[in-house]
């Protein structure tokens, strides 16, 4: 971070890796034709149009994910349409003979045979959200606990299992794991999937390790769908954290990413992000809301400082919207290693009707207030919402929950936000 007359740069931070590039983050990454069904119930999104006729009429939402992915299943490949899209590719369709295993898990085909490769990459900083298809799960076909040691004199090990739980709750999971001959370099990681007779589906993946340099860091990945219990439509949410800390300087960063979507076109995403090295600092928070009706809220907020010279700057901003109409307003301030303090305001006005007012102001004496004609533009739905969720979350969708009992009825709970408390599965439920 380096002063400026306007304040601080933050430098990048990171483990002499290349910075990626920011949000958006990487999604994924096959575009299919989607067709939208509007009923009474909702919003119904399909990724082709061959299944629209066999769909019964009057299915919910949360149904016709279900009654989707029975015909994915079913059906033969489909033509699909291209469209530009980041570089990272979504989950290819498993071919006939391949087990979800092979599909899935490249790294170890044969779990008896060979040792799970070691991860002991940190992660990258701005990359956002990964794909189904980056981590790379697999739950194996068959539980294992085994561990050896390479020829290099590295260990290593593995272990799988499955937990039950009250209303048809199912853990799978997969734990592996290991370290160099000289215990310098380590590196764990799990895998879960989660699911119950709620309707409810978890994917899952955390990791952690250090290496030879002293470079520490941790990682989590979560994929929920669920039914909300009020509205009840399908939710999906994504999360992403991540943290690295450096061996060799004083310099360490954290992000936290999330994502949700439910059927009727709502989408939420926001992110917070902070970092030091040595004395300076820096933080960043940033959200956007769609309500799937043509209203949208964006907001930024971010701040650094420097110790040594007692600086800091920030800048925020927001905007409201709703059909050509809305409001954007924010403010610049930095405060110098003299104690001089600056800031400016800012807002504008749009009335939809091509008059736009603008006005500001500065503790430096400058300010504005003028209409000015010019078009508004703005965006009202999210490069990458529902339909994009549901494709994108072939491996989540297809989660196979316990079988219920006849007569057996899944307990509602009103009074939470999610069935269940996502996570890895370091506590195991039991029955009650």
């Amino acid at each position: 971070m380096t002063a400026s007359p306007r304040g601080l740069v933050a430098p990048p931070l990171g483990f002499r890796y290349r910075r990626a590039s920011t949000w958006p983050p990487p999604q994924g990454l096959r575009s299919l034709e989607i067709r939208r069904w509007r009923l009474q119930e909702g919003t119904r999104f399909f990724c082709s149009g061959s299944e629209l006729p066999k769909l019964a009429p009057g299915k919910i939402a949360f149904e016709a994910v279900e009654e989707l992915l029975q015909l994915e299943a079913r059906n033969e490949p489909r033509r699909i349409r291209a469209r530009a899209m980041p570089a990272i590719p979504f989950p290819f369709a498993r071919s006939k003979g391949l087990s979800k295993q092979k599909i899935y898990y490249p790294r170890c085909n044969n779990p008896r045979n060979n040792a799970p490769q070691a991860n002991d990459t940190p992660p990258k900083r701005d990359t956002g959200i990964a794909s189904e298809k980056d981590w790379g799960i697999n739950m194996l076909d068959e539980h294992v606990n085994e561990s050896g040691i390479n020829e290099d004199g590295s260990t290593w090990y593995q272990e799988s299992g499955e937990e039950h739980g009250d209303n048809g709750y199912k853990c799978r999971w997969h734990k592996m794991g290991g370290q160099s001959l000289d215990g310098s370099s380590k590196w764990k990681e799990t895998w879960w999937e989660k699911s119950d007779w709620t309707g409810y589906k978890e994917l899952g993946a955390e990791k952690n390790g250090m290496n030879a340099d002293g470079d520490a860091w941790w990682e989590t990945w979560q994929e929920v769908l669920y039914q909300d219990e009020w509205s009840n439509l399908a939710k999906i949410e994504r999360s992403a954290q991540k943290q690295a800390k450096s061996g060799t300087e004083n310099t360490e960063w954290y992000e936290n990413w999330s994502e949700k979507y439910d059927a009727k076109g709502w989408t939420k995403k926001g992110c917070y992000k902070y970092g030091t090295l040595n004395d300076q600092s820096w933080w960043e928070k940033w959200g956007e809301e769609y309500d799937g009706r043509g209203s949208v809220n964006k907001w930024t907020d971010k701040w650094a400082s420097q110790a040594q010279f007692a600086a800091k700057w920030g800048d925020k901003w927001e905007e409201n919207f709703f059909s050509g109409i809305g409001l954007r307003r924010g403010e610049m301030w930095h405060l110098s290693q003299t104690g001089d303090y600056w800031s400016r305001t800012w807002g504008e006005e749009h009335h939809g009707n091509g008059k736009v007012h603008k006005y500001g102001k500065s503790t430096s004496g400058e300010s504005w207030d003028i209409v000015v004609d010019v078009e508004t533009y703005n965006e009202y739905e999210p490069h990458y919402g529902w339909p994009d969720a549901v494709c994108s979350s072939t491996q989540l969708l297809s989660i196979k929950p316990m079988d219920k009992p006849p007569g057996v009825f899944s307990n509602m709970d009103f009074g939470s936000a999610l069935p269940r408390a996502p996570g890895p599965p370091d506590a195991p439920q039991t029955d009650s």
